[in-house]
């Protein structure tokens, strides 16, 4: 199995957890209610797109330890959003920890009465 479809078959069950594809060709993996369903990975072929800290501060931890592997995420990267190369130096048990801690971070989040109950 690709390691693209292992982070996907490791996103989509987490408790609440849905797929999307809000831009044609784009798998997302969201969570809460379909209508106000929030992102919490991108899920390309060759990167996973995750809220990598709470600030940008937290988030720039993964450009320090993967710097040819991490990459400030275009138009949401201010907010501590990140993209993490697949297949790189980025080891994938990291990558799918990654993915738990931004589901995490973006359930958090979310009001009380649409956190999924685990």
């Amino acid at each position: 199995m690709a390691a693209a479809d292992t982070i996907r078959d490791h996103a989509l069950p987490l408790p609440g957890a849905w797929p999307d594809e809000p831009w044609e060709g784009d798998l997302v993996a969201k969570v809460g209610p379909a209508a106000k369903g929030r992102i919490f990975a991108f899920l390309g072929a060759r990167s996973v797109g995750v809220k990598a800290g709470a600030t940008r501060e937290e988030a720039d931890e993964w450009l320090a330890r993967y710097p040819h592997d991490a990459a400030v995420m275009a138009y949401i990267g201010r907010s501590g959003w990140n993209t993490l190369t697949i297949g790189g130096a980025i080891p994938l048990d990291e990558l799918l920890e990654a993915v738990e801690d931004s589901y995490e971070t973006v359930v958090a989040k979310l009001p009380r009465k649409h956190r999924p109950v685990a």
